[in-house]
């Protein structure tokens, strides 16, 4: 039985969540980072598609679980014909308001693990409950833009293109997208400007993840080449 407790978020969790963006994204612009008020209004406008994990057997001194991991997002359309977006807009500055509940992606705004939690099957319970998500309510896939902070290493070698060439191709590692390659995800494209992040210059990957068990009038059909095509 895993130690962990897989829920959706709750107004205890917001204050501990806080401290975790903190924790856990020290090259992001202090402007990139959700607080309280943000999560307290994910919670208003979509509880349901805010995963949070907790440690039961780490309370916090108060006796409230500890909050190791969280992962938020929110239902809509998405044009990929025209990728290109801003974390900070596409999120409503974090808000969710822009949550669509007939839209037919479920948009991976951020996945979270306190560095102390890391390597123990966090992420993956993560991304695997947001699968459940999508495949519950029958939506076509999960579109999200992804940071590359291994790129760091090799920005005086390797144009970010290269880089996340390589590591689609497995000659190089990278600790946020080859994890998310191996969850079945694709890379769509980069997004250029996409958050303020001093490790990968700014720059992100669009991945996707299409649903199988998707039921509609129509195939996916999302343009652009799969990875190992698109032109990075």
């Amino acid at each position: 039985m895993s130690r962990w407790i897989v829920t959706t978020l709750a107004p205890e969790h917001f204050a501990q969540l806080e401290q975790l963006q903190r924790t856990v994204y020290p090259t992001l612009g202090a402007h990139e980072l959700m607080r309280v008020e943000h999560f307290a209004s994910q919670y208003r406008v979509f509880a349901a598609g805010q995963i949070v994990v907790l440690d039961p057997e780490r309370p916090l001194p108060d006796g409230e679980p500890r909050v190791v991991g969280q992962g938020s997002g929110f239902f809509t359309p998405f044009d990929f014909e025209h990728p290109h977006h801003t974390f900070a807009g596409f999120c409503d500055g974090f808000y969710f308001r822009t949550h669509d509940p007939a839209g037919d992606y479920y948009y991976g705004a951020d996945i979270s693990v306190h560095p102390d939690y890391r390597g123990q099957g966090i992420g993956q319970r993560i991304y695997a409950a947001r699968k459940e998500l999508v495949r519950s309510n029958n939506r076509r896939g999960i579109v999200a833009g992804g940071l590359l902070p291994g790129y760091a290493r090799y920005k005086g070698t390797l144009s970010v293109h290269d880089y996340a060439a390589a590591v689609v191709a497995g000659t190089l590692q990278d600790p946020t997208l080859s994890f998310q390659l191996r969850q079945g995800f694709v890379v769509h494209s980069l997004i250029e400007n996409y958050i303020q992040d001093s490790a990968s210059d700014n720059w992100a990957t669009l991945i996707v993840w299409t649903n199988p068990d998707f039921r509609g009038p129509n195939n996916l059909d999302i343009p652009g080449e799969p990875a190992e095509k698109c032109g990075l």
